[in-house]
């Protein structure tokens, strides 16, 4: 297992950093290092370690406050907390928020090594599945932390619920757990639960015995019981009829199907993902979806991020998309001149993966050149750009709305707000100054 595992080590004493480090490659481990939390988080912003160990007490950002930030961009990462004050309190408060392992310095090389191997037995190993592949192409930490969660829930029979934007990519997600479990060789099948209509959807899903209705002049097998032994996705779950929300219902629970007219139900062994868009706590809420069928086809829920929240993809998607859409027109298409990778970058993207893809397939269609040109581009948005704010603005539209808020909270009280942020009165008064808020504005 070492062999295989990156270890992100962080520790601000140079020494003991380069101690641990000499340690870990000894047995076979790919080592990352640095020393603080700080630089810790840059690397992970390129790198993808199985593990971090890293020292508590730091300057600037301490081990804690690190395994926060980790946890929030890579939930299924292990962390290991280090530390020569160790004490009851510590450890408690650092396994309660989700802490791997704590463990006191000076420490045994056998304890730590032991200590490593636990928390990678799980990590490693459903990083490492046979069927590793994706068709989800991405660098984004918070797709392969998606991944990562897909790759553990792959391999049980939980039901799992797929949640993101339209255009997101919930049905390649959906086929990427079927093929990482054990089903894969049996059927996948789709069903988009908003695309068929209500009258029909009953005999499609359950299916249906010959005479049950006009037009059934012979026996139909369900597309449950298409995908026996299988996976059915039910994409737009929340567009369910509720009728069918309580045979859907039976189905999980009994694990059988009753078609349409039959006296007798059907077993079934089937593995159900859904997806949505919708808030179905909302639905619930408005009495539109079934409070029992969501605990049911919510065991595991995976969050697809929207397009705009993984930007660093946009390049990389767009030149996949490129040269497999080349390749279907017979066109030569290289690439993107420079300002219209920019425009691709800076685009909205409400409709998602699928509507680059979509305007991807506009530019090779209509390009007569080796480049695709910004105005290709342009024409195949159809909306305006959205500009990505420069670091200058993005900090300035930060501090004005974190002075608002403090502002809100105060009640204008200068003084206070100043105590909140840390800051003394005068240079309190600078920042208002310069984004020109008046403090009295927010006084009661």
């Amino acid at each position: 297992m070492s062999t295989r595992a990156t270890v992100l080590t962080v520790d601000d004493d140079p020494t003991l950093l380069k101690l641990i480090g000499i340690l870990l490659r000894e047995e076979g481990f790919k080592v990352l290092a640095a020393d603080s939390a700080e630089k810790a988080l840059a690397l992970l912003a390129v790198e993808k370690p199985d593990l971090v160990v890293t020292d508590l007490r730091m300057g600037g950002m301490d081990g804690l406050a690190l395994f926060d930030a980790v946890r929030k961009s890579n939930p299924m990462l292990p962390v290991i907390i280090l530390t020569a004050h160790g004490t009851i309190p510590d450890a408690v408060d650092a396994t309660k928020r989700g802490v791997f392992g704590f463990v006191t310095k000076p420490y045994e090389a056998r304890a730590l090594l032991a200590e490593i191997d636990k928390a990678l037995s799980g990590h490693v190993a459903a990083a490492s599945l046979d069927h590793d592949e994706t068709p989800i192409i991405t660098r984004s930490q918070i797709m392969h932390s998606v991944l990562d969660e897909a790759r553990l829930v792959a391999a049980t029979d939980a039901s799992v619920l797929i949640s993101g934007d339209t255009g997101s990519g919930k049905e390649l997600l959906a086929q990427t757990l079927h093929d990482w479990s054990h089903r894969r060789e049996a059927p996948f099948i789709a069903v988009n639960c908003g695309a068929i209509p209500e009258h029909l959807m009953e005999s499609e899903l359950f299916g249906h015995v010959k005479g049950s209705f006009t037009g059934a002049v012979r026996d139909h097998r369900g597309l449950l019981q298409e995908a026996q032994g299988g996976t059915i996705f039910l994409d737009e779950i929340g567009d369910m009829p509720l009728p069918l929300q309580v045979k859907l219902l039976r189905v999980l629970q009994e694990r059988e199907v009753r078609p349409v007219g039959a006296a007798r139900s059907v077993a079934v062994d089937v593995r159900v993902v859904s997806a949505t868009h919708r808030d179905l706590d909302a639905e619930i809420a408005a009495g539109r979806f079934r409070e029992d069928l969501y605990y049911r086809v919510n065991v595991v829920n995976l969050k697809l991020p929207p397009l705009s929240e993984r930007r660093e993809d946009i390049p990389l998607l767009a030149g996949h998309f490129l040269a497999a859409l080349g390749a279907k027109y017979k066109k030569t298409v290289n690439g993107f001149a420079g300002d219209a990778a920019e425009a691709l970058l800076r685009a909205a993207w409400p409709g998602n993966v699928r509507q680059l893809f979509n305007v991807v397939e506009k530019c090779v269609a209509l390009s007569t050149s080796p480049i695709v040109p910004l105005s290709l581009v342009e024409r195949a948005l159809s909306r305006p750009s959205e500009d990505m704010s420069s670091f200058d603005e993005a900090r300035r539209a930060f501090e004005r709305d974190y002075l608002l808020q403090l502002l809100k909270i105060t009640a204008g009280n200068v003084t206070q707000a100043a105590r909140v942020a840390k800051r003394n009165r005068s240079d309190f008064y600078t920042l208002l100054n310069r984004h020109q808020i008046d403090p009295a504005l927010f006084k009661s």
